[in-house]
């Protein structure tokens, strides 16, 4: 195990490592785990039981929570020349193919989620190695491949900080589901919408689904999660 600073090992005292917590505990918990400098997130962790058969990589969705603080999100929205027009009015930052593809091959991602009509997407596919690994390839399951007539909804459901996901080649699945400062009943309600929005798409209870849950701050300990308090 990699040695753990001073700042991690001062908190870690406060979390009981063979006990598990249940959520609304954990969540009280975790807001005297961060050291942060900055506002930082609460992330949920699972450890699911993925579908025999199923490529890790097929499981992934976009998740609009219900409670989430306003942040600067850079959306890019490709379409082809004829609907540039129409996409400069959605509230994208960087709009059309082209401006899109010549970014990308110049190495400069300047945006934090890609939307594609269904139109330009064999256009895309050979920056596919590219936007890939960083989860930026658009996709019909995240909702980021979208219909023509719901640019401007897509583009204000990402502005507004709608979660991406997909799961790792473990099983695992990340998901940040509100801030230090936000209020614990927000906070619960966003994991339920997040657990809600799993169940749904693999089809199976939370109780076939989830091996292991754990909450943490983005700088701090982890904490165990009764799976019976979700």
């Amino acid at each position: 195990m990699p040695r753990r600073g001073k700042k991690y090992q001062k908190v870690a005292v406060k979390v009981d490592k063979s006990k598990a917590y249940s959520l609304e505990d954990a969540l009280r918990i975790i807001k005297q785990l961060s050291y942060s400098k900055f506002a930082g997130s609460i992330e949920l962790h699972l450890s699911v039981n993925l579908p025999s058969g199923r490529d890790p990589k097929s499981i992934k969705g976009g998740i609009s929570l219900p409670y989430v603080e306003s942040k600067d999100v850079k959306v890019a929205l490709a379409v082809p020349a004829d609907l540039e027009t129409e996409a400069r009015g959605t509230g994208a930052d960087i709009v059309g193919l082209k401006e899109i593809i010549r970014q990308v091959e110049a190495g400069k991602l300047n945006f934090d989620v890609l939307l594609a009509v269904s139109q330009v997407m064999p256009q895309l596919a050979p920056l596919g190695k590219v936007l890939g690994p960083k989860g930026l390839m658009p996709n019909p399951k995240n909702g980021t491949v979208i219909d023509p007539k719901n640019m401007k909804k897509a583009v204000a459901e990402f502005k507004r900080g709608k979660t991406l996901f997909r799961a790792d080649a473990q099983g695992g699945i990340h998901i940040a589901v509100g801030k230090i400062g936000q209020p614990i009943p927000e906070v619960l309600e966003n994991i339920r919408v997040v657990m809600s929005a799993l169940v749904s798409l693999l089809g199976k209870s939370k109780e076939a689904l989830i091996r292991r849950v754990y909450l943490a701050p983005t700088m701090g300990p982890a904490i165990k999660i009764d799976l019976k308090s979700l």
